[in-house]
């Protein structure tokens, strides 16, 4: 993959282990947000937008041009991975204990290997990602809310309102 390439902006998706509730929980979403909020202090991204499901994730981000990808993605998801052990061992040992696994490097699994990650190099299709992102927490499957802008754990309030209670994004034009 070239430089140019690696730094366009991207959609990407985790998703829990067995698509298991792992983000139900506040605290959980709040692990994920933390990660964000430092690696936008720290500048390796820029995150445009994003939404956090009961066992899944979608981000719309741009890796800086002094980082790779693939590094940043995978200290990400260990960083949070680790913390939501932690978290899942003391507060839900039940749901803790379907993430034991039978691999040579870990013996737990947060989520599902193999990460999605799409360059949306084109501005049609990144709106396309950004509304999907947005309207994820209204479908028929989840009804978590009404309306995008009225869940707390996504981006469309910044879009819609101005509303950005978590001071880590940046406008998707100013990319």
């Amino acid at each position: 993959m070239s430089v140019q390439q690696e730094h366009h902006v991207q959609y990407f998706t985790a998703v829990c282990k067995d698509w298991l509730p792992l983000l139900q929980e506040d605290v959980a979403k709040h692990i994920i947000l933390d990660a964000l909020q430092f690696r936008v202090k720290q500048n390796p991204v820029k995150v445009c937008a994003f939404v956090l499901m009961p066992n899944h994730l979608h981000l719309i981000w741009r890796i800086n041009k002094e980082h790779k990808r693939e590094a940043v993605q995978r200290d990400f998801l260990k960083f949070t991975a680790r913390e939501i052990l932690v978290y899942l061992s003391k507060a839900n040992p039940a749901l803790y204990a379907k993430l034991q696994v039978q691999a040579a490097d870990r013996a737990y699994q947060v989520g599902k290997r193999n990460s999605m990650s799409i360059d949306l190099n084109r501005g049609k299709f990144l709106k396309q990602k950004l509304h999907f992102i947005h309207a994820n927490p209204c479908q028929p499957k989840w009804e978590l809310v009404a309306h995008p802008a009225d869940y707390y754990y996504c981006s469309a309030a910044y879009y819609e309102e101005g509303r950005d209670p978590f001071q880590l994004r940046t406008h998707f034009q100013d990319i």
